[in-house]
């Protein structure tokens, strides 16, 4: 990219400079068809030039540089009007990448130019398992469902925003195992979330949410759960207590308290390595007690090693109330490289390995597989391979692969499980 480009597109943004005052840069003539823009600019201290005194017109930059002129654009967006105020935010988007790593939270810019912003994402899949379940849970052998999901956010304050989700379901097989799993729709987020604090470290969730215990695997009960959080998060430790009440699957009005602890280290939550510990207490009539869970306990590491490598590893316990017997769940995945939706032709390839006693796993999981594979019922012990690809900016390919799949019972081992798809985020 030109510099003399990116200036006449950053100069529609310069406000409240004099084309008056002196020119910064001996290398920029008075006859020139950038002067005034150039001046301008300099005097709003958008740009510098190179060593404070040339500015190179004719120069290629990089898309650093660029960024860095988008960033001090945006630091004096409130002089502009709606026009330019538009411009920024295009710019802001194209170098949003570079913005993030030179520390500008674009999320700023989003703040001024509108407080609602809508996020999403949509999913095509495909799975093929054969059916031998003998109870015929599974209806189907082979299957295709699209989701699509969106989020609206609603910046209230600096410190508060509510959020709602709708989801929409539909199966595109003529023999779908049932009626409502075909074009369901329906609101799962619905919360406010308040900062609390002067160093906003401390954090109020109350409504409906998506509640998950440990760090990755997502094997319990990925349900909307109406509830109530409070956590306190920093770069190094967080700390999560919550109580509500689940609204569908298997745990359908079971009410749970729950808390976690955390340490981040190596790079902090996001990007670096972390363990944790967990807690939940569930709480029903006494009419629906019986082979339900009482509490459940677990612990997971996630280690970053090399510089693409990861392996996680969590533990869970289980104990169960009336005749049901007491479970122990383990999950372990190892995984190279990290496919980025930002990130186009990111990558990763991963094997894990779950084995799950007899009514250890409950409700819907954010795990790849299906029932039959989690052994809710009977227990499992199965491995898994998969790989994810970023082959375009926010567009990814998964695919995903059991193998060596055994029940803990005398029922038949279940039918190996194929699964991709075609994952969108916007």
């Amino acid at each position: 990219m030109k510099k003399k480009v990116l200036a006449t597109l950053v100069a529609t943004m310069a406000v409240g400079a004099t084309a008056f005052a002196a020119n910064p840069f001996v290398d920029v003539p008075a006859d020139s068809w950038a002067y005034n823009s150039v001046v301008e600019l300099a005097n709003s201290g958008i740009i510098q030039g190179v060593d404070g005194v040339h500015f190179e017109g004719d120069r290629n930059i990089t898309r650093y540089e660029a960024a860095e002129i988008v960033a001090k654009a945006m630091a004096h967006e409130d002089r502009a009007n709606a026009e330019q105020r538009a411009l920024i935010n295009k710019l802001a988007d194209e170098f949003s990448d570079e913005l993030n790593n030179l520390g500008v939270r674009v999320s700023n810019l989003e703040e001024r130019v509108g407080n609602v912003k809508l996020t999403g994402d949509a999913r095509i899949r495909y799975m093929h398992q054969n059916d031998n379940d003998k109870n015929k849970a599974l209806k189907n052998d082979k299957s295709w469902q699209f989701r699509t999901r969106l989020r609206a956010n609603a910046r209230i304050n600096d410190r508060a925003t509510a959020v709602l989700g709708v989801n929409f379901n539909t199966q595109f097989s003529s023999d779908a195992k049932a009626s409502d799993d075909n074009d369901k729709f329906f609101v799962d987020r619905a919360y406010v979330d308040y900062k609390l604090g002067g160093d906003k470290n401390w954090d109020v969730m109350v409504g409906r949410y998506d509640y998950e215990l440990g760090n990755a695997s997502g094997i319990q009960f990925g349900d909307n759960f109406d509830g109530a959080q409070l956590k306190y998060a920093n770069d190094k430790f967080a700390a999560t207590a919550g109580y509500g009440k689940f609204k569908e699957g298997n745990l359908n009005n079971v009410k749970t308290g729950y808390g976690e602890l955390e340490g981040f280290f190596g790079g902090g939550s996001a990007a670096g390595s972390a363990l944790g510990a967990y807690y939940n207490s569930f709480h029903t009539a006494p009419a629906v007690n019986n082979d339900r869970p009482d509490d459940l306990w677990g612990a997971y590491a996630s280690i970053n090693f090399g510089k693409k490598w990861n392996v996680f590893g969590e533990y869970e316990k289980v104990n169960n109330m009336g005749s049901t017997s007491d479970a122990d769940v383990f999950l372990a995945k190892l995984q190279y490289g990290k496919a980025k939706f930002t990130q186009p032709k990111s990558w990763d390839l991963w094997v894990d390995y779950l084995n799950a006693e007899k009514n250890g796993i409950y409700g819907s999981t954010g795990n790849w597989r299906t029932d039959a594979l989690l052994g809710k019922t009977n227990g499992i012990e199965t491995w898994g391979v998969g790989a994810d690809y970023t082959f375009a900016k926010n567009a990814q390919f998964q695919v995903f692969q059991s193998f060596s799949s055994k029940a803990k019972d005398d029922t038949k081992d279940p039918e190996e499980l194929t699964r991709a798809q075609f994952v969108f985020v916007f």
